[in-house]
């Protein structure tokens, strides 16, 4: 899922982009009734099932990128339970409103986090749970997620 390759360049960008994705997102899935925002397919999720797994994402990197910058060494990425959250929290139950609410915040809040960190700790070492990928950093996590979100979003929209 993770494309661990080192893009290049500032953050900049991938924040532009995001800032888009939070005035076109509710304008699209506006457009889809109840019916469509909560069918899937088995072993799959609905919309409002994917709109469920970028806040759980939103709400795990909005962490990791107010920790990151903090740590002493390199940053330790770990994992969470994508499928049991999404179940967990009730996505596929709650107001459509509801989840646009707080997806939105959430990524307001990680642009002005990203924004405010030094560029210097943009380089700041990033490990994951795989041995056989190198160190990243705090900028290449910022990027991906953006990268993550616009993944799914492909599929939602």
């Amino acid at each position: 899922m993770i494309a661990y390759t080192q893009p290049t360049g500032p953050i900049k960008p991938a924040l532009d982009r995001l800032r888009r994705h939070l005035v076109q997102v509710p304008e699209r899935l506006h457009d889809y009734s109840e019916a469509d925002l909560t069918f899937h397919l088995p072993g799959k999720w609905s919309r409002k099932q994917l709109l469920g797994h970028l806040i759980d994402s939103a709400l795990n990197n909005l962490k990791r990128f107010t920790d990151a910058p903090l740590a002493d060494g390199p940053y330790q990425l770990q994992g969470y339970q994508q499928d049991e959250l999404v179940l967990a929290n009730r996505y596929q139950d709650l107001p459509l409103g509801h989840l646009l609410s707080l997806w939105s915040s959430l990524n307001t809040q990680i642009i002005y986090v990203a924004e405010a960190i030094p560029a210097e700790l943009l380089s700041k070492p990033i490990r994951v749970e795989n041995p056989t990928v190198d160190t990243l950093t705090l900028g290449w996590l910022i990027k991906d997620y953006v990268a993550h979100l616009e993944h799914h979003l492909k599929t939602m929209l």
